[in-house]
């Protein structure tokens, strides 16, 4: 059983649909991820490019000699990864979905170069955005109320 799902980038200028059989994801912590992406990880799900329909085509960097990365250019947004050959999939990252709430990491890949202070966070403080007053205070002068 497959499902449409929606996403792209945080301006707008990138969307895409994609077909999807299931809804597992994995963290990548190789050094090209973390890089392209500014985090400790990179969270993906795996898609079939046959059931990837982009809106308009997101701009590509060849980030090895072995793949490339969909962004977009206009306000940066990472959007995936992709082999240069030989495949007939890809990934697209988890927080450029419309709603990726639904996604379940089964797997770490590029362990190598994985930071486990960052793994165990559950304990952590918990801080809402609403409730941090630098940025509230921010969205309420530009005249909004602050995003979910």
């Amino acid at each position: 059983m497959s499902k449409t799902l929606t996403g792209g980038c945080q301006c707008g200028r990138i969307r895409y649909s994609v077909d999807l059989e299931n809804d597992e994801a994995y963290l990548c912590h190789c050094r090209m991820c973390q890089r392209a992406t500014g985090g400790f990880a990179a969270a993906f799900t795996q898609v079939p490019l046959a059931g990837l329909n982009w809106e308009r085509e997101p701009d590509w960097f060849q980030s090895s000699p072995i793949a490339r990365r969909p962004f977009c250019s206009a306000c940066g947004t990472p959007l995936g990864f992709a082999f240069l050959e030989g495949d007939d999939k890809m990934d697209l990252t988890i927080g450029s979905f419309d709603d990726p709430s639904g996604f379940v990491p089964i797997l770490h890949s590029g362990a190598e170069s994985l930071h486990e202070a960052w793994l165990d966070i559950k304990d952590l403080p918990r801080l809402y955005s609403k409730d941090i007053e630098s940025v509230s205070r921010r969205w309420k002068a530009a005249g909004r109320e602050v995003p979910e």
